[in-house]
């Protein structure tokens, strides 16, 4: 009889341990709504559940890139539209310095106003991405990539862009160098001759000043000028097709993100009218626990002796 006791005593305890474990674990699911709340509750699930958050991080950090990516080529395509205006300025400025019958005093008007856009452009070169960056600087620049030094403009960047930390290849500058610096055009005898935006600016305006040679003047700075139009126009499109391959990359960020978010979801998440019902039953197992516990705790050896 001791043994018998002792064993029911032992064995109520175990089963209202248990009973309390299993309402605990129903009580705590449903405060977080959540299945799984610890690897150990259901280790596969955690694990789906990890790989979900992982792939939402990984997606989260892209769409960063692309914000940055985005907000960078908005600003180039926008400032590679200014340049191209004030070039077509500049073209016009130099269709009318062709005139034969303007005098000094108007080609060197004429010099003054292409002095002036080759100002603004110069301003558009360094066109800041809002970060402490700038656009056109190359694989980066924390000072304006264009400087100007005994009236020649230079660009101290490095060339090349920079790429945003991404599984996406997206760029978060443009080559100011190549753009701006490298602009290429073939002549009729001799090898191609490489200018500057700049330089064939500043060759334009000392031929109007000079006044000696005005035809040919007007025609090289035309040639040159067509040649740079050509350059920019081909950035500008590129920044746009840019933009265009970031609304598809985030496109398929987004249904990525919404992937994973339904994976951890269906890994972890509860099934709340279940769990109620699952919480009910376990909380009347555990009052039943708790009334056995109680029963065979009144037994002493006295009631069994006669």
């Amino acid at each position: 009889m001791r043994l018998s006791t002792a064993f029911r005593y032992e064995q109520s305890i175990n089963n209202l341990q248990q009973r309390q474990q299993e309402l605990s674990t129903a009580q705590t699911q449903l405060t977080s709504g959540k299945r799984v709340n610890a690897a150990s509750d259901d280790p596969t699930a955690a694990a789906r559940a990890e790989r979900a958050l992982a792939s939402i991080a990984r997606a989260d950090a892209d769409q960063r890139a692309v914000d940055a990516s985005r907000n960078a080529m908005t600003l180039a395509e926008s400032g590679l539209g200014n340049a191209i205006d004030l070039m077509q300025t500049a073209r016009e400025t130099l269709v009318a310095a062709g005139n034969g019958t303007y005098s000094q005093g108007e080609q060197e008007a004429l010099a003054t106003k292409l002095r002036e856009l080759r100002k603004q452009l110069v301003s558009v070169a360094n066109q800041p991405d809002g970060g402490g960056g700038y656009v056109f600087g190359g694989k980066g620049s924390t000072t304006a990539p264009f400087t100007e030094t005994a009236g020649v403009v230079n660009f101290n960047g490095t060339a090349g862009e920079v790429l945003a930390a991404s599984t996406e290849q997206i760029n978060l500058t443009m080559n100011g160098q190549k753009i701006w610096m490298e602009i290429n055009r073939d002549l009729p005898a001799g090898p191609p001759e490489q200018f500057s935006l700049f330089t064939a600016l500043d060759d334009a305006i000392a031929g109007l000043e000079a006044g000696t040679n005005i035809v040919d003047t007007v025609t090289t700075g035309l040639a040159r000028m067509d040649r740079a139009l050509g350059q920019f126009q081909t950035a500008r499109s590129q920044s746009g097709e840019m933009l265009n391959r970031l609304d598809g990359i985030e496109s398929r960020l987004s249904d990525g993100r919404l992937a994973a978010q339904s994976e951890k979801s269906n890994a972890e998440d509860l099934d709340m009218v279940r769990a109620i019902s699952d919480f009910q039953n376990k909380q009347t197992g555990y009052e039943a626990a708790l009334q056995s516990y109680a029963s065979v705790q009144k037994m002493s050896l006295f009631q069994y002796i006669n």
